[in-house]
């Protein structure tokens, strides 16, 4: 008479074992990359208000050379670091009448380093829509 096999052989629990690993290994980096992108929208948000600024300072100016921080609707620069946004943030310089762009920058913590999200804006012309292109270290670090 044979005995009848109760429970897992150590082979199958070996191999369990091993799937699992291989899944933490991949799901590790995942996750940190998913909360380095959560704590960078932070920054990306804040630069919101001075993306606006300047799209209704075109508006009203139909120029972008006087669209400064603090003039026109555009916000003052950060004047305090502020969660994940670095004081001096949000420095926007009017490089023409129809280009402009804006800094942002991340604090060096909390699994930051550093890294900036600029905006750059061109308008086809005056009564066109702004277009942005986003650039910075946050592009290359595929966080933004």
């Amino acid at each position: 008479m044979q005995k009848v096999q109760k429970g897992f052989t150590l082979i199958e629990l070996m191999i369990v074992v091993a799937i699992i690993g291989i899944l933490a290994a991949i799901a590790v980096p995942a996750y940190q990359t998913y909360t380095k992108k959560a704590k960078f929208s932070e920054v990306v948000s804040a630069g919101a208000p001075f993306k606006l600024g300047l799209e209704i300072c075109f508006q009203e100016q139909n120029d972008l050379t006087n669209c400064t921080n603090g003039n026109n609707g555009v916000p003052a620069i950060t004047a305090n670091t502020d969660g994940f946004v670095l004081a001096g943030s949000g420095v926007v310089a009017g490089n023409g009448p129809l280009t402009a762009n804006f800094l942002m920058t991340a604090v060096s913590t909390n699994g930051l380093n550093g890294e900036t999200y600029q905006l750059t804006g061109t308008s086809g012309g005056i009564g066109r829509p702004i277009q942005w292109v986003k650039g910075g270290s946050c592009v290359t670090a595929a966080i933004c």
